[in-house]
């Protein structure tokens, strides 16, 4: 579709968050009588999918230690409920087994859910816990596992599938998304404000931007001559440090066939995700010490059973990070011999049926790099006077129903479930609490 000179809304970026803000931005204005989805158009310098939503994992859960999170989550998760078919979503649940230094944190989480009614099951002990899971997996063989959460609602949905699924929603409600249109910068009034986003196939006047570009948001802020480092108050004392940083995610498939994994009466498991503080060891002798943590689920999408090992950080100044090409077509963030040897490694320290399996690793190229923000939490929060940015801190493609709590204040409408992800809140001091997970974002 041609790129039009004006809209009332340009939003940059067609994966989850962009697609799911124009839905939600075009609906709430037919039903207000206040436009339609023809005041909004969608950019791409590509097109659907072809940034992280397009590569995701695909995991949909509740599970975080830090209660704005999870009740963000919850909602998302009713969003993912509300049309699993077109969404590809299968709701499945999803399990967090953890060890005892994490067991004080996953029974604050099990609590909260509680407290807002989000199914859950919460074990504690090491022989309940390891009973509980061989009622699941009868090969079940994990060692250090102290509790259990079992969130009964969540799973887990097909990228690309559910993106398609997204978009046709967004082109019913006659939404303009258009790609291969790259940004190259902004105008701006004396006051700061955007009045038009300039690409390379010409300028679109707007009242309003929505930035939804995940791993590229640091390139887009810095067009908007947004600050590159962030004061944080902690413990009495401002911190400086980068905005924005950049880790590499670690995911592949076992090409075994998706059955392989089932549960006990040959179903299709809950997601699962081990954290652990036993060594880990191969055939070849210890992989690695100290806490370790691994996801995993049978996919037909992927061909086998997929997921992911923790991220590592990119240790480069992130202008100097080079985000394209993006996933496994980069030369420099694609997992390799390392990541193959610890997620194969763990999945037999998990399940005895994956002994000897290593081999069936997957060597297709997959992996991509995520853009974090300060406390590697989400911003959604609105600079320039009227440049919305969704920066989702690699949080996102499981947060299908942020673009309609952005759509609502856009409208005018403030949030609730947004306001403690404010950028106010570094200088604040109004940080998320941290967990003893291994992974970053916890």
């Amino acid at each position: 579709m041609a790129l039009p000179t004006s809209a009332r809304y340009v939003i940059i970026g067609s994966g989850i968050h962009g697609l799911s803000t124009a839905w939600n931005l075009a609906r709430d204005l037919r039903s207000s009588g206040r436009g339609s989805g023809a005041d909004i158009v969608v950019i791409d310098k590509s097109g659907v999918g072809a940034g992280a939503s397009g590569i995701a994992c695909g995991v949909i859960r509740n599970n975080y230690f830090q209660p704005a999170m999870r009740e963000l989550m919850a909602h998302s998760v009713s969003v993912w409920d509300s049309d699993p078919e077109a969404f590809s979503y299968h709701p499945v649940g999803y399990m967090q087994i953890s060890h005892e230094a994490m067991r004080d944190d996953v029974a604050s989480i099990a609590a909260q859910q509680a407290a807002i009614g989000y199914s859950s099951t919460f074990v504690e002990g090491a022989a309940a816990s390891d009973s509980y899971m061989k009622g699941i997996f009868d090969d079940w063989q994990a060692q250090g596992i102290t509790s259990v959460l079992h969130e009964h609602r969540g799973g887990y949905a097909n990228n690309m599938a559910s993106l398609k699924g997204l978009l046709g929603k967004v082109e019913a409600e006659d939404v303009n998304v258009v790609g291969g249109v790259t940004v190259t910068g902004f105008d701006q009034d004396t006051s700061g404000a955007v009045t038009a986003v300039l690409t390379d196939q010409g300028s679109v006047r707007c009242d309003h931007v929505i930035v939804a570009v995940g791993p590229w948001v640091q390139k887009i802020w810095a067009m908007l001559d947004l600050p590159t480092t962030t004061d944080i108050l902690s413990g009495g004392q401002l911190h400086n440090v980068p905005t924005w940083t950049y880790m590499c995610l670690q995911e592949g498939t076992l090409t075994v066939d998706p059955g392989y994994l089932t549960d006990n009466e040959g179903n299709m498991p809950p997601v699962v995700h081990v954290d652990t503080d036993a060594p880990l060891y191969d055939a070849d002798g210890l992989v690695t010490e100290g806490p370790w943590g691994i996801y995993y689920k049978p996919d037909f999408n992927f061909g086998g059973v997929q997921g992911g090992y923790m991220p590592y950080v990119v240790d480069k100044p992130p202008e100097q990070v080079a985000v394209d090409p993006y996933g496994p077509d980069s030369p420099d963030f694609v997992v390799g011999g390392d990541f193959y040897r610890t997620w194969t490694a763990a999945l037999a320290h998990c399940h005895k049926r994956f002994e000897g399996k290593n081999h069936l690793i997957s060597d297709e190229p997959s992996g991509g790099i995520g853009s974090f923000s300060p406390d590697n939490f989400p911003v959604f929060d609105t600079f320039c006077d009227n440049a919305f940015f969704i920066a989702d801190s690699n949080h996102g493609y499981k947060m299908i129903g942020v673009g309609a709590l952005v759509a609502k204040e856009l409208l005018g409408e403030p949030q609730a479930l947004l306001e403690p992800f404010r950028y106010s809140r570094y200088a604040e001091g109004k940080l998320h609490p941290v967990s003893n997970s291994p992974y970053p974002w916890s």
